[in-house]
């Protein structure tokens, strides 16, 4: 898969089959996606069927501001992976109902031609249900052969049957919100994983159309989007470059009391402690703020305790290359306390050394010596 320096792109999505369910599938997918970073979303609008049978239900469009690695091919590439896991069939029918549509309608300032499509997308000055969601997230985008932005274009396409849908909130991921934001029952997140959760509670004996269930679903849906969101960040986009000359810094660096929260990937419990990472500099040093970054993109992972703390030492290790990584973490384990063996004051230890901290004992039982003050 080819990768270039991350680069903004515009997708513009429809639905007009169970449109409420799959196009917010849709857009969590994405979101979900490693190489994907979903920057902004514009609302759904409702336009009618353009070019198939009048009986075609309307579709409901929205437009994506992202920002990806791949090139164009290979993103579009996994747009169609994500059609496919959604029940989309392409047919030689250009017109046919479909469960999702995701296009590119731009990849920065490219202009090229591919093997039956093209960039920008065409549609995007002369179609309403493209031009005018793209405005919203991105009035000031330039086309890169137009010469007008998008503001100026959406104002310039012809929108009188195109309808903002007001029945449909989406949900932001990884946000904090007060409680009452999420108990609206037009708040849609992710249609696939709430039925799952619903029907987990039915499997339990619960009812999960009583009052105090009914928004359970979401919520549970957007607290697990939030505790393993590690697997949708990259170790580059935590350490955002902030890697700086170390200026004569030899000695040992150490972040201790970073405290963590993680899922056991044998019952989903959670466990949570605190870690510990020193490092032996060799002409780098990190900012401070991301070595805990760092412990909470391995930690918001279905885990053992034993993987995570060598995930981290060899996280530090790649991106400064120091002379020497340790790592110590002290967890307490749900699935010990509340289920199992029952024992609530237990605590799990685990180390990871590396270079000079592994090879020398006094190096290593000074960082020790520090972890344990």
């Amino acid at each position: 898969m080819d990768r270039l320096p991350r680069t903004l792109a515009i997708l513009t999505l429809g639905s007009n089959i169970e449109r409420e369910r799959y196009l917010p599938e849709a857009i969590r997918m994405l979101r979900r996606h490693e190489d994907i970073d979903v920057r902004e979303v514009s609302q759904f609008f409702e336009s009618a069927s353009v070019g198939g049978p009048d009986d075609a239900p309307d579709y409901y469009n929205v437009a994506l501001l992202v920002c990806s690695p791949l090139d164009p091919e290979a993103l579009r590439h996994e747009l169609r992976l994500v059609e496919e896991n959604l029940g989309r069939v392409r047919t030689n029918d250009p017109n046919e109902p479909r469960t999702i549509d995701i296009d590119i309608a731009y990849f920065g300032d490219v202009v090229e031609k591919f093997d039956g499509w093209e960039l920008p997308d065409p549609d995007a000055i002369t179609e309403p249900h493209i031009a005018i969601p793209i405005a919203e997230i991105a009035r000031d985008w330039i086309h890169p052969v137009d010469g007008r932005t998008m503001g100026a274009i959406a104002k310039s396409v012809r929108s009188s049957d195109l309808r903002k849908v007001r029945a449909i909130k989406l949900s932001e991921p990884h946000v904090t919100r007060a409680i009452e934001d999420f108990d609206s029952p037009q708040d849609v997140y992710a249609p696939r994983f709430e039925a799952l959760v619903r029907q987990q509670l039915i499997e339990l004996g619960e009812q999960p159309s009583r009052e105090g269930l009914e928004r359970t679903p979401l919520r549970v849906a957007k607290a697990f989007d939030f505790l393993t969101s590690g697997y949708t960040t990259s170790l580059e986009e935590v350490v955002n470059d902030a890697i700086f000359d170390a200026e004569g810094a030899d000695e040992m660096v150490l972040v201790k009391d970073i405290e963590f929260y993680s899922l056991c990937e044998h019952h989903m419990l959670p466990f949570y402690g605190k870690a510990a990472v020193g490092y032996l500099p060799k002409g780098k040093i990190i900012g401070l703020s991301k070595v805990a970054r760092i412990v909470d993109l391995f930690a918001r992972r279905l885990q053992v305790q034993e993987r995570l703390t060598n995930q981290i030492a060899d996280a530090v290790g790649e991106v400064l290359d120091p002379l020497g990584v340790a790592v110590v973490i002290e967890g307490q384990h749900f699935c010990m306390m509340m289920r199992g063996v029952q024992k609530q004051d237990s605590s799990m230890v685990t180390s990871a050394m590396r270079g000079t901290f592994r090879s020398d004992p006094r190096t290593r039982s000074e960082f020790l010596s520090f972890v344990t003050k």
